[in-house]
């Protein structure tokens, strides 16, 4: 066994835990900088995120826009930019039938990632998500090709019917994610809910496998505590640190250029304490 291999192994072993017993917040760098930075703040784990990824090439969050080489290359550079175990929003695999998904998740597995995670929809079918049993294969398809590799990456199912919209999106989610825990995924995930309630049931539903939320936004009803509470494991913040850079960056430039004022200038990050953090590396 290489050194990358004992890494990968070591890093996976870690993010396992973390999914063990507690609950735990992942937060969403979108490139090298963001992950050094997260990484020295003391998370204990990372995920990439499609959207801020996207954004940053100037491109709409779609499956269709970024290319599957350009995704590897991204995740890779995470993965290398950091100690802590990586997972990949790797969309819906980059492919409809279940073997594109099982030769592409090998390609995510190879760059040395401790998870991953798969969704059940696509804008190239009608409603948004894949129909059920095709859905479900996916999944199997995804675990047939972590079992292959020998590297036993954290996958976690996604069902998107929050985000598509659907009649009944908690009979959905619920039917999906069960079904994708019978298939062998380890962590479940219908990001968009946010009704305690819902995300209660959705955590019984699956028992004992864990359960990864979504907080994107300020919601009162939802907290660490809050949600440790309800049994949830995994707390992801998804595209919102990229978001608030963005909105930040945003309203400098519009005031710039409004009001020919530097104001919007003021609370930005200090030069002096961004050059230590990379210049020790």
């Amino acid at each position: 066994m290489n050194e990358k291999n004992k890494i990968q192994l070591s890093a996976i072993a870690k993010f396992r835990a973390l999914h063990d017993s507690g609950c735990f917040v992942l937060p969403n760098p979108w490139d090298v900088g963001t992950s050094v930075y997260l990484e020295r703040l003391g998370f204990e784990a990372l995920a990439t995120t499609s959207a801020g990824f996207a954004f940053s090439r100037g491109l709409p969050d779609t499956a269709s826009a970024i290319d599957l080489n350009d995704m590897i290359g991204h995740i890779r550079e995470v993965v290398r930019a950091t100690r802590l175990p990586v997972n990949a929003d790797f969309q819906n695999g980059f492919a409809d039938e279940p073997q594109g998904v099982a030769e592409n998740v090998a390609l995510c597995i190879a760059t040395g990632v401790a998870g991953l995670s798969i969704e059940d929809s696509s804008e190239s079918v009608d409603g948004g998500l894949y129909e059920f049993s095709l859905a479900v294969e996916r999944v199997k398809a995804a675990v047939t090709a972590i079992d292959a590799s020998g590297v036993p990456v954290v996958l976690t199912a996604r069902c998107e019917v929050y985000l598509v919209g659907a009649n009944d999106p908690l009979r959905v989610a619920l039917d999906r994610l069960v079904a994708f825990a019978e298939a062998g995924a380890d962590c479940l995930y219908a990001p968009g809910v946010t009704d305690p309630d819902q995300i209660a049931a959705i955590v019984k539903a699956v028992s004992p496998k864990p359960v990864n939320v979504l907080v994107s936004r300020p919601n009162p009803a939802l907290s660490i505590s809050s949600l440790t509470d309800l049994g949830v494991r995994r707390i992801s913040v998804g595209s919102a640190l990229s978001l608030v850079a963005w909105g930040s960056f945003m309203r400098a430039a519009q005031t710039l250029k409004e009001t020919g004022s530097f104001e919007g200038f003021a609370g930005g990050a200090s030069y002096a304490e961004l050059n230590a953090l990379f210049n020790n590396r």
